[in-house]
């Protein structure tokens, strides 16, 4: 029985034929090398403030990030450079909307200086109601007209986005009509071509 027991026990690694392998090899033979951390030092190591230090300091590098990523951000749409701009203005289709729309003479494009004007003319004939109500009802119906050429501009515009792209992208119809109802001369991306009528191919 007691002969059994040691026959099963393993024999203890020669130190001198270990330490020649290492020296070989650069490795021990066996084992990972170095000795298992405690579970408290893993724990230790592994943990992370979820507040940082200077609360003030992180906040105020996050504002100058955020700072320099809008400028960098202004300054690719004034020169149409694309990597820099907003996700919502990248890409081929948006691009051929944005020269569709900066070529054609929309309506819409008129409505904030009429209305400024309408407003104007409204404080001026406050004494007036008659009149008062006359400019209302011109306002309305110029806001009228705007929408429904906005309208009939995007199911022409559509209709070229579908023969050139094959699909429309979401949310096409809005960047369109929302670029339509800006100032030519302030619209973001700016305009390509300086005048109207340079159609996109």
């Amino acid at each position: 029985m007691f002969s059994r027991n040691k026959a099963a026990t393993p024999a203890a690694p020669d130190p001198v034929t270990e330490a020649a392998k290492i020296e070989q090899t650069g490795a021990p033979s066996s084992g990972k090398g170095r000795p298992t951390p405690r579970r408290s030092e893993a724990e230790a190591r592994n943990r992370r403030p979820l507040v940082p230090a200077d609360r003030k300091g992180a906040a105020k590098a996050a504002r100058e990030r955020q700072r320099e990523e809008r400028a960098r951000q202004y300054k690719a749409m004034q020169e149409g450079d694309e990597r820099y701009m907003p996700p919502r203005d990248k890409g081929a289709q948006r691009r051929y909307v944005r020269d569709y729309v900066d070529a054609r003479w929309n309506i819409a494009e008129f409505f904030l200086p009429v209305a400024l004007v309408f407003v104007l003319v409204n404080f001026a004939v406050t004494q007036l109601p008659v009149l008062a109500l006359y400019v209302l009802i011109a306002l309305y119906a110029v806001v009228l007209i705007a929408i429904g050429d906005s309208v009939l501009m995007w199911q022409r515009l559509k209709r070229r986005l579908q023969a050139r792209f094959g699909i429309v992208e979401r949310g096409t119809a809005m960047y369109a009509i929302m670029r339509a109802f800006q100032i030519r001369r302030s619209r973001m991306p700016k305009p390509t071509h300086k005048k109207h009528g340079v159609w996109p191919e």
